[in-house]
């Protein structure tokens, strides 16, 4: 899944309530699910993290100047933007109810 998508993800930015049946369904075991979603939310957020900090880099000034200490507004603008994104737990249970988390048991499998 590539930075668009994730940007697009129409996960809740606020907290859900969901049918644990639904959610362990797929392992018919809640830790597993969560722990698969956990390791998910985890890789969301490092691409998210190096994204914005590439982004930041872009704009970041290396000269000593107070008025750009105190105001650049291009990275203000790049922070709420990223802010107002649904959190990566939130992307990765949105992704693992629509089955786009690919999973295998490894104990199972041998």
């Amino acid at each position: 899944m590539n930075m668009n998508d994730l940007k697009n993800s129409k996960a809740s930015v606020s907290t859900v309530t969901i049918n644990r049946n639904e959610f362990d369904q797929p392992t018919e075991n809640i830790y597993e699910a969560i722990s698969i979603t956990a390791k998910r939310a985890i890789q969301i957020n490092s691409e998210i993290k190096k994204e914005l900090l590439e982004k930041l880099e872009e704009f970041a000034t290396y000269s000593d100047s107070l008025e750009e200490v105190f105001e650049n507004k291009e990275q203000i603008e790049v922070s709420k933007f990223y802010e107002k994104l649904p959190k990566p737990h939130a992307m990765a249970v949105e992704e693992w109810l629509m089955d786009k988390i690919y999973h295998r048991n490894t104990e199972k499998d041998a």
